[in-house]
Formats: structure tokens, C-alpha cells, sequence
């Protein structure tokens, strides 16, 4: 049985930073692409992140870039996101989602199979 269990969200101040974790058992996770999604109140789910399965290929949405950093501990099967120099319009529920691509199409929600609970990010101004 897969599990996907995301950690780490909390409340921060704008210009702050906060490090998500993701915790995927069940499954060779060292062969999986891995990405990171998030929903905000009355807005549809969005793509944030992709990793490939050894790490040397990385995408992010604009609204992230040069902000957020994807990455990986395969010896952990684990999918961090650091994310600094947070924005309130960065509020919302961020997902984890395990998957088989990555590339142009990395933000495509029906390219992951296994998703998490979530774990709320909230910015405050």
C-alpha cells in the first residue's frame, strides 16, 4: 500500500520560509518523478514543483522560481520544497504527488498517481 504523508506547513510571516517534506513508503521511491502542488481557497489545484528520479532534472512554476528550491533524499524516500521569501498569495494546501513524468508537461495532474493529504501553508502580511 502507497502512502504519501506531507509535514512541515505552518503559519509564517511574509519574507519568511518554511520547509515542506514529503514521506512516500510503499513504493521504490528512487524511481519515481515527484512533484509538488498547491490549492488555494476558491482556486483551482496547481503545479509548484517536479523533480526527476535522481534529481538532475528540476521545474517550478514562474510564481516560484528563484524562491522555492525542489529536492530529494532517495536513501530516504523523502521530497523536501524549501521555500523562502514567502508571499501571502503563497497560501494554500500543498500536495505531494508521485508520478511517472517530468517535462514540459510535468505540471499535468493526471501524470501522478499517488497523492498526499496535504499540509496547509499559511503567509501572513
Amino acid at each position: 500500500q502507497v502512502q504519501v504523508v506531507e509535514s512541515g506547513g505552518g503559519l509564517v510571516q511574509a519574507g519568511g520560509s518554511l520547509r515542506l517534506s514529503c514521506t512516500v513508503s510503499g513504493l521504490t521511491f528512487s524511481t519515481y518523478h515527484m512533484g509538488w502542488f498547491r490549492q488555494a481557497p476558491g482556486k483551482e489545484r496547481e503545479g509548484v514543483s517536479c523533480i526527476s528520479p535522481s534529481g538532475a532534472y528540476k521545474y517550478y512554476a514562474d510564481s516560484v522560481k528563484g524562491r522555492f528550491t525542489v529536492s530529494r533524499d532517495n536513501a530516504k524516500n523523502t521530497l523536501y520544497l524549501q521555500m523562502n521569501s514567502l508571499k501571502p498569495e503563497d497560501t494554500a494546501m500543498y500536495y505531494c504527488a508521485v508520478g511517472y513524468y517530468s517535462g514540459q508537461y510535468w505540471a499535468t495532474e493526471s501524470n501522478y498517481n499517488y497523492w498526499g493529504q496535504g499540509t496547509q501553508v499559511t503567509v501572513s502580511s
